[in-house]
Protein backbone atom coordinates (compact mmCIF):
# COMPACT_ATOMS: atom_id res chain seq x y z
CA UNK A 1 0.00 0.00 0.00
CA UNK A 2 1.40 3.36 -0.98
CA UNK A 3 1.92 6.04 1.65
CA UNK A 4 0.13 9.37 1.20
CA UNK A 5 2.52 12.10 0.11
CA UNK A 6 1.87 15.07 2.34
CA UNK A 7 4.04 17.40 0.29
CA UNK A 8 2.09 16.88 -2.95
CA UNK A 9 0.00 19.93 -3.94
CA UNK A 10 -3.77 19.60 -3.60
CA UNK A 11 -5.50 19.20 -6.93
CA UNK A 12 -7.78 22.18 -7.57
CA UNK A 13 -10.26 21.89 -10.42
CA UNK A 14 -9.77 24.52 -13.08
CA UNK A 15 -12.46 27.04 -13.91
CA UNK A 16 -14.59 29.29 -11.79
CA UNK A 17 -15.61 28.51 -8.24
CA UNK A 18 -18.43 30.47 -6.62
CA UNK A 19 -18.74 31.69 -3.07
CA UNK A 20 -22.36 32.77 -2.82
CA UNK A 21 -24.18 34.42 0.05
CA UNK A 22 -27.92 35.09 0.06
CA UNK A 23 -28.90 38.72 -0.34
CA UNK A 24 -31.63 39.84 2.03
CA UNK A 25 -32.28 43.18 0.31
CA UNK A 26 -30.90 45.39 -2.43
CA UNK A 27 -30.51 42.82 -5.17
CA UNK A 28 -31.85 42.06 -8.63
CA UNK A 29 -32.44 38.63 -10.19
CA UNK A 30 -30.94 38.24 -13.65
CA UNK A 31 -31.75 35.29 -15.85
CA UNK A 32 -28.97 33.25 -17.43
CA UNK A 33 -30.56 34.03 -20.79
CA UNK A 34 -29.32 37.61 -20.25
CA UNK A 35 -26.13 37.02 -18.26
CA UNK A 36 -24.86 34.44 -20.79
CA UNK A 37 -26.39 35.87 -23.97
CA UNK A 38 -24.05 35.04 -26.83
CA UNK A 39 -25.14 37.87 -29.14
CA UNK A 40 -25.09 40.76 -26.65
CA UNK A 41 -21.95 42.72 -25.84
CA UNK A 42 -20.73 42.91 -22.27
CA UNK A 43 -21.73 46.58 -22.26
CA UNK A 44 -25.32 45.66 -23.21
CA UNK A 45 -25.50 42.88 -20.59
CA UNK A 46 -24.15 45.22 -17.92
CA UNK A 47 -26.48 48.01 -18.96
CA UNK A 48 -29.50 45.68 -18.92
CA UNK A 49 -28.51 44.52 -15.43
CA UNK A 50 -28.22 48.12 -14.26
CA UNK A 51 -31.57 49.11 -15.81
CA UNK A 52 -33.33 46.10 -14.26
CA UNK A 53 -32.00 47.15 -10.84
CA UNK A 54 -33.51 50.64 -11.06
CA UNK A 55 -36.83 51.62 -9.52
CA UNK A 56 -39.78 52.45 -11.77
CA UNK A 57 -39.54 56.03 -12.97
CA UNK A 58 -35.73 56.26 -12.92
CA UNK A 59 -34.17 58.14 -15.83
CA UNK A 60 -32.54 55.89 -18.42
CA UNK A 61 -31.81 58.44 -21.11
CA UNK A 62 -28.52 58.22 -22.96
CA UNK A 63 -27.31 61.39 -21.23
CA UNK A 64 -28.31 60.14 -17.76
CA UNK A 65 -26.58 56.78 -18.32
CA UNK A 66 -23.46 58.47 -19.76
CA UNK A 67 -23.32 60.59 -16.61
CA UNK A 68 -23.37 57.43 -14.48
CA UNK A 69 -20.91 55.22 -16.42
CA UNK A 70 -17.49 55.81 -17.99
CA UNK A 71 -18.74 54.68 -21.42
CA UNK A 72 -19.66 57.56 -23.67
CA UNK A 73 -23.01 58.37 -25.22
CA UNK A 74 -22.17 56.55 -28.48
CA UNK A 75 -21.37 53.26 -26.70
CA UNK A 76 -24.41 53.53 -24.43
CA UNK A 77 -26.68 54.28 -27.41
CA UNK A 78 -25.30 51.21 -29.20
CA UNK A 79 -25.89 49.02 -26.11
CA UNK A 80 -29.48 50.30 -25.82
CA UNK A 81 -30.07 49.44 -29.50
CA UNK A 82 -28.71 45.91 -28.86
CA UNK A 83 -31.12 45.47 -25.96
CA UNK A 84 -34.01 46.68 -28.12
CA UNK A 85 -33.06 44.34 -30.94
CA UNK A 86 -33.11 41.36 -28.56
CA UNK A 87 -36.32 42.34 -26.80
CA UNK A 88 -34.93 43.45 -23.43
CA UNK A 89 -35.98 47.07 -24.00
CA UNK A 90 -38.67 48.96 -25.84
CA UNK A 91 -38.47 52.70 -26.31
CA UNK A 92 -41.67 54.49 -27.25
CA UNK A 93 -41.77 58.12 -28.32
CA UNK A 94 -44.90 60.07 -27.48
CA UNK A 95 -45.88 63.66 -28.21
CA UNK A 96 -47.32 65.52 -25.23
CA UNK A 97 -50.22 67.96 -25.66
CA UNK A 98 -47.63 70.74 -25.33
CA UNK A 99 -45.92 69.41 -28.47
CA UNK A 100 -42.86 68.15 -26.60
CA UNK A 101 -41.70 64.62 -27.53
CA UNK A 102 -40.77 62.29 -24.66
CA UNK A 103 -39.40 58.77 -24.73
CA UNK A 104 -40.76 56.08 -22.43
CA UNK A 105 -38.53 53.07 -21.84
CA UNK A 106 -39.91 49.64 -20.95
CA UNK A 107 -37.53 47.02 -19.56
CA UNK A 108 -38.33 43.32 -20.01
CA UNK A 109 -36.44 40.95 -17.72
CA UNK A 110 -37.51 37.94 -19.79
CA UNK A 111 -38.30 38.75 -23.44
CA UNK A 112 -39.27 35.14 -24.12
CA UNK A 113 -42.12 35.46 -21.64
CA UNK A 114 -43.49 38.46 -23.57
CA UNK A 115 -44.54 36.23 -26.45
CA UNK A 116 -46.07 33.72 -24.05
CA UNK A 117 -48.08 36.45 -22.31
CA UNK A 118 -49.80 37.40 -25.56
CA UNK A 119 -50.91 33.80 -26.04
CA UNK A 120 -52.26 33.35 -22.51
CA UNK A 121 -55.94 32.60 -22.18
CA UNK A 122 -58.09 34.36 -19.61
CA UNK A 123 -58.29 32.57 -16.29
CA UNK A 124 -61.26 30.31 -15.69
CA UNK A 125 -63.61 31.45 -12.92
CA UNK A 126 -62.75 30.18 -9.48
CA UNK A 127 -64.81 27.27 -8.27
CA UNK A 128 -65.95 29.21 -5.21
CA UNK A 129 -67.64 31.83 -7.38
CA UNK A 130 -71.25 31.06 -8.27
CA UNK A 131 -71.83 30.39 -11.92
CA UNK A 132 -73.91 33.05 -13.64
CA UNK A 133 -77.47 32.05 -14.49
CA UNK A 134 -78.02 31.69 -18.21
CA UNK A 135 -79.98 34.58 -19.66
CA UNK A 136 -82.43 34.04 -22.47
CA UNK A 137 -81.01 34.93 -25.85
CA UNK A 138 -82.35 38.19 -27.29
CA UNK A 139 -84.93 37.89 -30.02
CA UNK A 140 -83.04 38.39 -33.27
CA UNK A 141 -86.07 38.10 -35.51
CA UNK A 142 -85.98 40.96 -38.01
CA UNK A 143 -88.64 43.62 -37.52
CA UNK A 144 -90.57 43.91 -40.80
CA UNK A 145 -91.10 47.65 -40.23
CA UNK A 146 -87.47 48.44 -39.42
CA UNK A 147 -85.33 50.29 -41.93
CA UNK A 148 -82.15 48.48 -42.93
CA UNK A 149 -79.13 49.39 -44.94
CA UNK A 150 -75.99 51.49 -44.54
CA UNK A 151 -76.20 54.34 -42.09
CA UNK A 152 -79.17 52.93 -40.15
CA UNK A 153 -79.04 51.51 -36.66
CA UNK A 154 -81.14 48.67 -35.41
CA UNK A 155 -83.34 49.15 -32.37
CA UNK A 156 -81.02 46.89 -30.35
CA UNK A 157 -78.16 49.33 -30.91
CA UNK A 158 -80.26 52.33 -29.79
Amino acid sequence: MADQQLSAPERVPSGIRHVNHDHRRGYVKIGNHLAQHRELSMAAIGLATHIQSLPTGAKVTIKALAGRFPEGEVRIAAALRELERHGYLARIQERLPSGRVVTSTISYNNPGARADATRERPLAPRRSEPKPHPRPAPDRTPDPGARTGPGTRSRAAS
